[in-house]
């Protein structure tokens, strides 16, 4: 039955037009803190705790849970994670929830981290994005790429 009501949810959103709100951008640094909770062998499926606390455009704290498989003889493996954010976004209080999905093959990296729709709540209600992640000398940084439904500038 779920998944019928699933169908029909996204296409009744498919056919209705789309606000244009303004897309923006924060950035800045995280610390993360991992807790394994399960560890597979190689190959084997890892499970992880994951915290952060972020800085800059983004304040505030995410939680979440991580589920990994990894071939190191072959360099390729996979993740992915579903966390929750809550802070503030260039001063808007709330919160919303982001998915990872991560592939390595043979060593080349791919990742793809999205706002999950829908899940935005106070001043973050009807967010939508992509969040870059750049792990460097300096530690991590990424740029949040949103927008929030219903805003067309400031």
């Amino acid at each position: 039955m779920r998944p019928v009501l699933i169908a029909a949810a996204l296409a009744a959103c498919a056919s209705a037009p789309l606000a244009h709100a303004e897309e923006r951008t924060a950035s800045g640094r995280f610390e993360v803190t991992l807790t394994p909770e399960a560890e597979g062998a190689d190959g084997g499926h890892d499970r992880t705790r994951v915290e952060k606390v972020f800085h800059g455009g983004m304040e505030g704290t995410a939680t979440g849970e991580m589920l990994g498989l990894y071939e190191t003889r072959a360099g390729s493996g996979a993740y992915v994670l579903i966390e929750r954010f809550e802070g503030l976004v260039e001063g808007r209080e709330g919160g919303f929830s982001l998915v990872h999905h991560g592939l390595m093959a043979g060593g080349a990296p791919d990742l793809e981290i999205t706002i999950v729709p829908g899940s935005g709540t106070g001043g973050l209600r009807g967010i939508s994005g992509r969040f870059e992640l750049d792990l460097n000398a300096e530690g991590h940084r990424y740029t949040l790429h949103y927008s929030v439904e219903g805003e067309t500038g400031r």
